[in-house]
This record gives structure tokens, C-alpha cells and sequence, in this order.
């Protein structure tokens, strides 16, 4: 029975989250309407990964939204972690694909898991943006000083300073179980993430 009520949670979230947000670059909530920046189609990948599944997660620590300073070792022995970059602020998929977790929030908390939400846009930017999008359940961090360290230590920051929108699941020995770096233009799909989380939960 417990799996059939986490199955239809599953399917239900992923259902309302594949209505709520189109996975192109032009599906931009009313909220945002003016003040969404439009780079246009961009280059799918444009870094090389420095890292595989397997590897121990390089630590790092960064400030959030929030006012506290946050590290990836916080987590250790504790929870999964997902860590999600995004491009950049005030941009049209990042400003639907945060949000969008909001639905979901339950079935994190079902696998053990935090949401890390990282940008290596600077905090006062990251605050004004984030707070068009309302409550966020998870931090929301700044890769900006040194600029896009840790996304350079994954070896996903682009030729133009941005971060490739990238997924890392990480399990609580702080080992890379998933990456998922593919077209930036696009959402990554929300039932890979729940899958992934399962296959960890299942594990331990």
C-alpha cells in the first residue's frame, strides 16, 4: 500500500510539474513578465566535467539567500543532497525550474534528501530574484566570489562565466551517485532526480 501512495505521489508531481512548467526556454511565468532577460538558444554544453559518478564530492562552503554559510560537509552522514545550478538570475527556464521543486518538496523529504539551489550570480541579486518567486523550500547559494569556484571544480562553468544547468546527487558518505549535465536550454526532468533518490534510499 505504501508504495502504491508513493507511486501515485510520484506520478501526481510529476504530472502537475510537467503542466506547470513546459520544458522550452520560453514557458516564463506572468510574475516575472518584464523582467526576464532572453539570451536566446545557447550552446548545449560548453564545459568539460572534472568530475564522475563515483567520485567524492569536492566540499565547498557559500553563503545564502538566507544569511547563513552553508557547506556540502553540513550534510554528511545525514542526508542525500541534490545540488541544482542554474545559469543565471532573471533568465526564463531558471526562473520556472526552481520554483517547480516547491510541488515536490514532499518527495525529498520521503528520500532522505536536501535541495541545494546554486547560481553564480551574487546575493543581492539571488535575493531580489528569488523573492519574485516566493517561499523557497531549500537554500538558495553564491557561487560568485572567487567567481564560479565551485562550479569550476566540477568543471561546469561555461565560457561565458555562467553555470551549465546541472544536477549532482550526492549520498550522505558524500559520494557522486548521478550527474546530469545535458542541454541548457531545457529542464532537467524531475522524475530522474525522484528515481535516483529511490535507488539511494533502497541502497542504504
Amino acid at each position: 500500500m505504501k508504495r502504491y501512495i508513493c507511486g501515485f505521489s510520484l506520478f501526481f508531481a510529476v504530472a502537475v510539474l510537467s503542466f506547470f512548467n513546459a520544458p522550452t526556454a520560453y514557458s516564463i511565468s506572468d510574475v516575472y513578465k518584464g523582467n526576464i532577460y532572453n539570451p536566446g538558444i545557447l550552446k548545449p554544453v560548453d564545459s568539460a566535467l572534472k568530475v564522475k559518478v563515483g567520485d567524492v564530492a569536492p566540499d565547498f562552503t557559500l553563503k545564502a539567500v538566507s544569511g547563513e554559510t552553508i557547506s556540502l560537509k553540513d550534510y554528511r552522514d545525514r542526508k542525500n543532497v541534490v545540488l541544482s545550478f542554474v545559469p543565471a538570475a532573471w533568465t526564463p527556464v531558471c526562473s520556472d525550474q526552481w520554483p517547480g521543486y516547491n510541488i515536490v518538496k514532499d518527495l525529498f523529504d520521503q528520500n532522505d534528501a536536501i535541495l541545494l539551489g546554486i547560481s553564480v550570480d551574487n546575493l543581492p541579486t539571488l535575493f531580489s530574484w528569488t523573492n519574485h518567486m516566493g517561499v523557497l523550500w531549500f537554500p538558495v547559494l553564491s557561487d560568485f566570489y572567487p567567481h564560479g569556484a565551485v562550479a569550476s571544480s566540477l568543471g561546469i562553468l561555461r565560457s561565458d562565466g555562467m553555470a551549465e544547468r546541472a544536477l549532482f546527487i550526492i549520498d550522505k558518505q558524500g559520494i557522486i551517485r548521478y550527474i546530469y549535465v545535458r542541454d541548457i536550454n531545457m529542464r532537467p526532468p524531475l522524475d530522474v532526480i525522484i528515481k535516483e533518490l529511490e535507488k539511494l534510499k533502497e541502497a542504504s
